[in-house]
């Protein structure tokens, strides 16, 4: 209906003015009504000539102009060393590599409004702007982005640009018609058209009324069921016939989760906005080869690197991952020194890329890594692969393009050339293949704009995602944006209140917003679609649009694992905690001997610390038994040192802990003081020790065995957690498991268990057991009695209770939530 009435205006004036259709454009708004036009016109006129139908663009691509070599170009690769270019000229060389993605992002916008005027007027437009855009940026502190401004403006002004064809006579003399049919969006540039070709110029909205369509309201609890909501709605359309269905791209993320619910129905999808091209899985390849090439690469990243390349096997790096794991290695650098061909391979390819080098040579080495290690045919072969390809002057016609180019000659450290590839990347834009006839279209709302939709599903409408008035791109202000030109904040209200209106057009419409963000955040349902409830106040929520499924109930029982052929021996003070605790935890990483991977890129934590602490106070003690009479306060300072250099600790990372250390360190001697005054006196420290209990070895490593006054031995085991968590252990002594388990592995009848709390607030305590020997006794008859339990084939259930099931690493396994009531 739309278009019958638009086409038929058209040709009416084709007739009124006499102008033949072969010498006629009609400009559309955007490049998806171009084929819809064509098809209406030809319903309209089957024969004859048709008028041609284009984008602004897409016609002054027919005219061939190219950007010179410090032109705007739009590829975010090409522009931002033009931008570093732009700023080593204005003297912020020091800071060309921080300031160019900003300079570009302001460049692109201040180049809308540049290019919608005639080459001639573009230095009188500048010189008009030039005051406005430095206006209120005196300050010192503002001088970075004043500079950021005045740049952008001389950029755009100095540019040419694909469109400028189009502003010649010449071009608009071989015209006998001009339609121009505006969108929502104001155009500048198609305003100078018309003005330039007067009386040839006719300018038609494409915007007109139409009746509202069925509304269905859905508010969701949070984002994943907004997903299943917009999922679902869609489903639903297309269950009763509806298609295609258009999707709203309002929220990127909301709406790839929408899609791969989609996808997991087998519905064809032709998406027309994409996704960033750096999010791909081709793009984290090629991102993930070059952080691995830094000459301070972790090895979790070096790893990584190795697992995805084809060029190695599989069994070689996980290998060489558990060598490195065992190890604790987390630099690159310190791997070096494993006799491992994988470790020489891989630095013999990380070579390749950290020498500086023109960019030219970098793409050529890029390219031959990627080609070695078995990527290139991958990314060959994929769609978002090939375009990183493209993106990145890999592939032949790219580079041969970029020969001509004087940016290739530019030269970058390996530092340089990453964030390069890295902006590239977030600046391109990645849309997947469209299949040969869609279910779902997805796309702004603002382009359902004389587009025929049976159904129209929009995910996202709440106060963040779709606010009455967005806010303008860039950091331009008010003042700046009025005098280049650009769209202000009321303009773009009206564009989203106009694009709003006419998607309300669309016979079935469901609107969509979530009740809380993922954070649990509350979250307002847009004011557009507030102000249309109070419009129209009977809209109440629709139904749920997901379907009722009905399973079979199958509950998934507790496991009850037996295992009295499985090695118990020899059991440690952890393992039989892990029985205690929930046997079939025991079951599992004891019996099994299942283990997490270690993790080994980790922050410094308490844990680090208080493996640190034990080292310091285990040389101390061992060097101030050999020393007696040396400075205290020397020797354990010694000591720290010397452990902080063994553990590999790094100064930043450790030093919370390292300014903690002269209060620790005080505590610590001050309650040393105290208890060799009453007569006790350091024997050993982290000593092995093994006992047998019939076929049952125990093991262990003490922290430290004192001797008392009264001739008795002590154990001692460090703790530097809250002093309450080591008061909590001696309680219950049947319950406390360590200091009783260390006191079995000593032969002594009598002795004395203590937790030396060591504090980081400078208090040392030491939190005894008193009744260790009791305690000793009831857990070796228990661990007599458990294990004889577990040879005669009890089970070893897991209990499912307790703070251990938190962090437990064989919760998966036993499937604890799905049991667990």
């Amino acid at each position: 209906m739309l278009w019958a009435r638009v086409l038929g205006h058209v040709r009416g004036l084709l007739s009124d003015r006499r102008a033949h259709a072969s010498r006629t454009v009609v400009l559309v708004p955007y490049a998806q009504l171009m084929p819809v036009a064509r098809r209406a016109w030809s319903l309209l006129q089957p024969d004859g000539f048709a008028p041609r139908f284009e984008t602004s663009m897409n016609w002054a691509a027919r005219l061939g102009q190219s950007p010179g070599p410090d032109d705007l170009a739009f590829d975010m690769g090409r522009d931002v060393l033009t931008a570093r270019g732009w700023l080593e000229r204005a003297g912020l060389a020091t800071r060309a590599g921080s300031l160019a993605g900003a300079l570009v992002e302001a460049a692109w916008q201040a180049a809308a409004a540049a290019a919608a005027r005639p080459p001639a007027e573009r230095a009188a437009w500048a010189a008009q702007a030039r005051q406005a855009v430095s206006s209120g940026l005196d300050s010192p502190v503002l001088a970075l982005e004043a500079a950021i401004a005045r740049i952008a403006l001389e950029w755009a002004a100095a540019s040419r640009y694909a469109t400028d064809p189009l502003l010649d006579s010449r071009v608009l003399a071989d015209l006998d018609l001009l339609v121009i049919c505006e969108g929502f969006q104001a155009d500048a540039l198609g305003g100078t058209l018309a003005a330039l070709a007067g009386d040839k110029a006719v300018r038609l909205s494409l915007d007109g009324p139409q009746s509202s369509g069925k509304l269905a309201l859905h508010q969701a609890a949070d984002p994943a069921q907004e997903a299943e909501l917009a999922a679902a709605s869609v489903l639903r359309h297309l269950e009763a016939g509806r298609a295609p269905v258009a999707l709203a791209a309002i929220d990127r993320v909301l709406t790839r989760r929408v899609r791969a619910l989609l996808d997991g129905r087998g519905v064809a999808v032709r998406d027309e906005t994409g996704w960033k091209l750096s999010t791909t899985r081709a793009a984290a390849h090629v991102m993930g080869l070059l952080r691995a090439c830094r000459h301070d690469a972790s090895t979790d990243v070096v790893l990584d690197w190795l697992k995805n390349a084809p060029a190695v096997p599989s069994g070689s790096t996980s290998a060489l991952e558990r060598r490195v794991r065992r190890a604790g290695l987390r630099d690159w650098s310190d791997a070096r020194g494993l006799a491992d061909d994988s470790v020489a391979l891989a630095d013999a390819w990380r070579a390749t890329l950290q020498a500086a080098r023109p960019l030219r040579q970098w793409q050529e080495a890029l390219r031959e890594l990627l080609e070695t290690t078995g990527h290139w045919d991958s990314l060959h072969a994929d769609a978002a692969g090939a375009q990183v390809l493209d993106v990145l002057a890999l592939s032949d016609a790219a580079q041969a393009e970029w020969l001509l180019l004087p940016h290739g000659s530019r030269r970058l450290t390996a530092t340089e050339f990453s964030t390069w590839v890295d902006d590239s990347l977030e600046g391109a834009s990645f849309v997947p293949p469209a299949p040969a006839i869609e279910d779902v279209v997805i796309l702004p709302f603002h382009q359902l704009l004389a587009r025929d939709f049976a159904a129209l599903v929009m995910p996202g409408c709440d106060e963040v995602r779709l606010p009455a008035a967005p806010e303008p791109p860039g950091a331009w202000t008010t003042a700046q944006r009025a005098a280049l030109g650009l769209p202000s904040r009321e303009d773009l209200a009206r564009e989203q209140q106009a694009g709003w209106r006419n998607a309300l057009r669309v016979p079935h419409v469901d609107l969509l917003w979530r009740a809380s963000d993922d954070s649990g955040e509350p979250v307002l349902p847009s004011p557009l679609v507030q102000a249309l409830r109070l419009q129209q106040p009977g809209l109440s929520p629709a139904p749920d649009p997901r379907a009722l499924r009905e399973l079979d109930a199958r509950p998934v029982a507790r496991p009850l694992p037996v295992a009295p052929s499985l090695p118990v021996d020899p059991l440690s003070a952890s393992a039989y905690e892990d029985l205690r605790r929930c046997p079939y935890r025991f079951f599992a990483l004891r019996q099994l001997g299942l283990q997490e991977a270690a993790e080994i890129d980790v922050e410094v934590d308490k844990r680090d610390f208080g493996n640190w602490l034990h080292l310091v106070l285990r040389d101390y003690h061992r060097a101030l038994q050999d020393e007696p009479g040396t400075d205290r306060l020397t020797l354990i300072d010694r000591c720290a040192a010397s452990a902080t250099s063994s553990a590999g600790l790094a100064d930043g990372e450790f030093l919370p802990f390292a300014a903690a250390w002269p209060q620790v360190r005080a505590g610590y001697l001050a309650w040393q003081d105290k208890h060799e005054a009453a007569g006790a006196g350091f024997e050993t420290a982290e000593t092995e020790h093994e006992i047998r209990l019939g076929d049952i070895r125990l093991v262990g490593r003490i922290d430290r065995i004192d001797r008392l006054a009264d001739g008795r031995r002590m154990v001692v085991d460090y703790k530097t957690e809250a002093l309450q968590a080591s008061r909590d252990r001696v309680k219950l002594p049947d319950e406390d498991t360590q200091l009783a388990f260390y006191a079995a592995l000593l032969e002594d009848d009598t002795l004395a268990a203590a937790y030396v709390n060591v504090g980081e607030r400078g208090e040392t305590h030491k939190v005894e057991q008193p009744a260790v020997v009791e305690a000793r006794d009831a857990l070796v008859a228990g661990i007599v009695h458990d294990l004889g339990r577990i040879a005669a084939g009890a089970s070893l259930p897991a209990l499912g209770e307790g703070r251990v099931c938190e962090f437990c690493a064989a919760r998966g396994l036993c499937r604890r939530d799905a049991w667990h009531g």
